[in-house]
């Protein structure tokens, strides 16, 4: 029996966010790279443009609802409701869906399924005998677990008239009789995985070690939603310490499983900066990306002019019911920048106020800052609503506006559920978003300004960034972003030494590995939600620029040097042949299997 020439993959990515998809098209270009003549195909319900710049270099993708949908209203909430009947929707097909992936894997030919992190993909290659690899910082599993929480994610009523509550309020957990059944069958999936790979910013993984178990609310302190001691430590060892699950056996008749379950701990998949002789840390680079923003020359010599990135994924912004009258600002709704993605990251995290400082970015999980889980801060609490730049923008006339915001996944939710009012006097408030006017804001998920769709222009010092905007590029750029707490946005962030002042996701136990890993890279500062909401920026912005504007400055230089350009190329290279080697021995162990018992 010859060994194959080229290996087949097949690549299943949640659909639940930006941060799953610009991952999976990462290493998928590391893939190909690798071995050009290897076939990769990504399986997922995001979109078909957010994998562009594999998709150019030869991966095959097909749509598919291949997860369910975690539920937000917003950028930064999640329905616990909502959710849980998406999930009962989803496992009601999960019997169907399952026998037609299997039957998809046997006419590709695939060699190996990668999940990230699709349990479903997990499920199908146990059925059809094939090895699995999941590359995750966390899975779905501890993410609806963690629904049963005792912690209340309530919004903060502190500024003033107390608002009506909507159908949700308060925010009541789910009951384990009610979770345990549902999250049981997605653990099961993720049992069936045969290699983890595991990526910086994660939480624990209960598929595959022992401990800590699910479920997933005890691992922090219910009053404060932070991780408790032993789970940090947990998340510091190496995850070549951890005592494993054993494999479960393939369905049907399959030969048994060659290789023992084991845990590799990966870099930091993100995508880069475009490529060529002028990048955006180019003096010609930078100015020809910001006139692409509408951003006039004389806005773009970055030792006048700082720039703060407002990224909310999928928010639909209106002007203010009273502007300042003209603006520097322009819209270009029909420039586009290299290779393009919509910011469209939705899932989310806590809500204490805790900041990391800046020194030097590193990549050693083991120097991660303890002082995350060991310190609380108390929280302002209000009813839920919801806020967007219609309001935050009118906070600069210091005038009253209602406002509306869509948050949504790649599939639209009930527009009962995302199209939320709220009106906000905002006369009381000394509120700020920018720090001077040596800074200027550019706003992602802005299709046209204005109401009822007219093409307006923005309010003075803000623009806003083209649909698909290739957020790696404009991240560079920033010297400071503003967003809420997700994978995609955090690890450009630490890419490009871009200190990122965030907003929490309390009921996404994702956010506690990105805090750790925020706090481990030095550039994440929270904003309390209430001051998001009041639109008071300034302070935070300032500060997170202070802290972290030495280490973004040595970036720059070296960008315009070009050195350490390929660092994450490089670490990308070598965990695609760790992966490969690893699929490789373990059809060689089978192969020699079979020999030996002919």
């Amino acid at each position: 029996m010859t060994r194959k020439d080229s290996l087949v993959f097949a690549y299943y990515c949640s659909g639940h966010g930006y941060g799953h998809a610009t991952r999976v098209s990462a290493f998928a270009r590391h893939l190909l790279n690798l071995d050009s003549r290897m076939t990769v195909h990504i399986i997922s319900s995001a979109p078909r443009h957010v994998f562009n710049d594999s998709i150019s270099l030869g991966v095959l993708y097909r749509f598919a609802e291949i997860d369910p949908v975690v539920v937000q209203p917003v950028a930064y909430r999640v329905d616990r409701h909502r959710s849980v009947e998406a999930l009962r929707s989803f496992l009601a097909r999960k019997e169907s869906l399952l026998e037609k992936e299997k039957k998809w894997l046997f006419d590709i030919q695939a060699d190996c399924v990668l999940s990230d992190a699709a349990f479903l993909g997990c499920l199908a290659a146990n059925v059809a005998g094939l090895p699995s690899i999941l590359i995750s910082n966390f899975t779905f599993d501890s993410v609806y677990s963690f629904l049963s929480t005792k912690f209340v994610d309530q919004v903060d009523v502190s500024l003033g008239d107390e608002l009506p509550m909507d159908n949700h309020s308060p925010d009541c957990p789910i009951s384990d009789d009610e979770l345990n059944p549902l999250v049981q069958q997605i653990y099961d999936g993720y049992r069936c995985a045969d290699l983890l790979v595991r990526l910086p910013g994660c939480i624990p993984i209960p598929s595959f070690s022992t401990s800590p178990s699910l479920p997933a609310p005890p691992w922090t302190d219910q009053g404060s939603n932070t991780l408790l001691d032993e789970i940090v430590d947990h998340l510091v060892q190496k995850p070549t310490t951890h005592l494993l699950h054993p494999s479960i056996p393939f369905a049907n008749s399959h030969p048994e499983k060659p290789l023992a379950r084991s845990i590799i701990q990966a870099p930091l998949l993100v995508r880069g900066i475009s490529k060529g002789p002028d990048t955006v840390y180019s003096p010609i680079g930078r100015s020809r990306f910001l006139s692409s923003l509408g951003v006039p020359e004389h806005l773009h010599n970055p030792d006048e002019t700082k720039i703060l990135i407002v990224s909310f994924g999928g928010q639909v912004f209106q002007r203010p019911s009273s502007s300042r009258g003209s603006s520097t600002g322009n819209s270009s709704p029909g420039c586009r920048t290299p290779q393009s993605y919509p910011p469209t990251e939705l899932q989310q995290i806590p809500d204490s106020p805790q900041m990391s400082k800046i020194p030097p970015c590193n990549d050693a999980l083991s120097k991660m800052d303890r002082s995350y889980c060991c310190s609380s801060i108390p929280r302002v609490i209000k009813h839920e609503r919801s806020p967007t730049f219609d309001n935050l923008c009118a906070m600069l006339t210091k005038t009253k506006s209602s406002f509306k915001n869509t948050t949504h996944s790649y599939s639209d939710p009930d527009p009962s559920v995302s199209d939320m009012m709220f009106n906000h006097a905002v006369d009381d408030f000394d509120t700020r978003l920018l720090p001077d006017s040596s800074w200027i804001a550019i706003v992602c998920g802005v299709s046209k300004w204005g109401p009822d769709g007219a093409d307006e222009q923005p309010p003075d010092r803000f623009f806003v960034a083209p649909k698909y905007v290739y957020m790696p590029d404009l991240t560079a750029v920033a010297d400071v972003l503003l967003g809420k707490l997700g994978y995609g946005t955090v690890s450009e962030c630490v890419d490009s030494c871009t200190p990122f002042v965030y907003v929490a996701r309390p009921l996404f136990v994702e956010e506690h590995g990105l805090r750790l890993l925020l706090a481990q890279e030095g550039v994440g500062i929270e904003l309390p939600r209430v001051a998001y909401e009041a639109g008071d920026w300034a302070s935070a912005v300032e500060e997170a620029w202070s802290l972290g504007r030495d280490t973004k400055a040595e970036m720059r230089r070296k960008g315009m040097l070009g050195v350490g350009m390929n660092k994450r190329e490089e670490e990308g290279a070598l965990l695609a042949g760790q992966v490969t080697d690893w699929v490789r021995a373990w059809h060689d162990s089978i192969a020699q299997r079979t020999i030996s018992e002919i």
